[in-house]
């Protein structure tokens, strides 16, 4: 079965761990057809590098200027050329039976739009594994857990191309590019799945979660609630409770509570 790869590329991208990615991709049981990188605005010397060096492997768009990773995503689907796509960041490592096991799941099922999984996170600097982030498994089960936190882990899905262009691509919104796009598939109803499996490990470093404690992060998660209020997909009782739950986690934590908050309970 044919499929793209989707990944974006940028100036503060470690050009080590891009080859890691993209040696991951191509390393795997079942190769890809093809990978979208979108390179967006300009990038070091040492970036261009990797990029050259994998050049009859990539296929590349270059976006004129650094427009965010939701501006990159949508312009990368719409050059993807198959009818599922598998997203990939420039800084993880996919497991070598990854896509293998998510190209079942669509024979399996050919009406699913979706396919995710678990990521096991690691230490950037001594790349010791840390957590497994666990996602739910089932289309109900999914849809259920989305009223409160995004049920994907982004870098693991692999979808249909046709069904993300008619939610609407992906769309401007800060850091919940991802979210945004899983509540309007949950809103046209489209059947969705995680599996039960390690597809991708995930790259942390000691900011992970500083990075979560922003007013302006707190708003843009304000913001999918309040759409996803107006998508009927919660009520008003789960728009309160997200909003505080987050104006607490997301500005009024310190950054070392948050950080253990995040790796003992939402783990």
């Amino acid at each position: 079965m044919n499929f793209s790869v989707l990944m974006s590329a940028y100036y503060k991208d470690n050009p080590q761990w891009l080859k890691q990615a993209i040696d991951s991709v191509l390393n795997n049981t079942v190769k890809p057809s093809q990978i979208v990188l979108v390179v967006d605005g300009q990038i070091p010397n040492e970036l261009e590098q990797v990029i050259n060096e994998y050049r009859d492997s990539l296929d590349i768009l270059r976006l004129e200027k650094n427009s965010g990773l939701g501006i990159a995503l949508q312009q990368g689907l719409l050059k993807c050329k198959y009818p599922l796509v598998a997203r990939m960041d420039s800084d993880d490592i996919s497991l070598p039976n990854r896509f293998e096991l998510q190209l079942k799941e669509f024979e399996n099922n050919p009406n699913l739009t979706i396919v995710g999984g678990y990521i096991q996170e690691f230490d950037s600097q001594t790349n010791e594994k840390t957590s497994i982030r666990k996602v739910p498994l089932e289309d109900m089960q999914i849809k259920q857990y989305l009223k409160i936190r995004s049920p994907f882990n982004h870098p693991t899905v692999m979808f249909k191309k046709e069904d993300i262009l008619k939610a609407g691509n992906y769309q401007t919104f800060y850091q919940m590019e991802d979210y945004y796009l899983w509540a309007r598939l949950v809103k046209a109803n489209y059947q969705m799945k995680n599996i039960p499996e390690i597809l991708l490990n995930f790259r942390t470093d000691k900011n992970m979660f500083a990075r979560r404690g922003s007013y302006k992060y707190f708003k843009s998660n304000k913001e999918v609630s309040k759409q996803m209020l107006k998508m009927k997909i919660i009520n008003y009782p789960y728009y309160l409770f997200n909003i505080t739950v987050r104006f607490i986690t997301q500005v009024l934590m310190p950054n070392n509570i948050r950080t253990l908050f995040y790796k003992k309970v939402l783990r």
